[in-house]
């Protein structure tokens, strides 16, 4: 095979690759499993962005990035004097960064923690408008702005490449820690 036929058969298969990931469905509920997995290409009540589209909407600050990576803590039964060195966290600059709450299921806390992070990121606005992302073929960004969206906010977008597709466009990360809220009030 030629090295043109080889790029004809590479870009045919990464076409039909794109034509089927447009072809899932979005789910009645959250996905709550398999989380690193082929998206759907719509979320019903978002507006879905390419990374053109969210490099333009961070560079005009006129919105709020949220990074849903989970995050991994320093595991508590780790011997007296082990090592351990949290992986860190590349994401967009300026994004907040609320660890876990892209699963499909949150317990109370984890989901009163994303309310919270959410109203201190937008000043209590609902209708700011708020960019979702975690990585490319990853369900938490969209369970994240779904999540959003039944809580009120009325310009939620869904990034769906991450930081895989802002990374690959050259575009800059910065290292990140997990937003830290205070207790709340009772």
């Amino acid at each position: 095979m030629t090295c043109w036929a080889g790029a004809l058969v590479l870009a045919g298969a990464l076409l039909a690759g794109a034509a089927w990931a447009q072809d899932i469905p979005e789910p009645d509920g959250y996905r709550t499993s398999e989380y690193r997995a082929p998206t759907p290409a719509t979320l019903r009540g978002a507006r879905v962005v390419t990374t053109a589209e969210a490099e333009t909407l961070w560079k005009a600050k006129d919105a709020i990035f949220v990074d849903v990576m989970p995050h991994a803590p320093r595991p508590a039964n780790l011997p007296a004097g082990t090592i351990w060195r949290e992986r860190p966290r590349l994401n967009i600059p300026g994004s907040i960064w609320l660890p876990d709450t892209g699963y499909g299921d949150l317990a109370a806390p984890t989901m009163d923690y994303f309310r919270r992070g959410l109203e201190a990121a937008t000043a209590g606005d609902p209708a700011r408008t708020v960019v979702f992302y975690c990585l490319r073929d990853c369900w938490m960004s969209w369970n994240a702005a779904r999540r959003a969206m039944g809580s009120g906010y009325t310009s939620v977008v869904w990034y769906p490449e991450g930081t895989d597709g802002w990374q690959s466009a050259g575009l800059p990360v910065e290292e990140a820690k997990p937003l830290e809220l205070s207790a709340p009030q009772n």
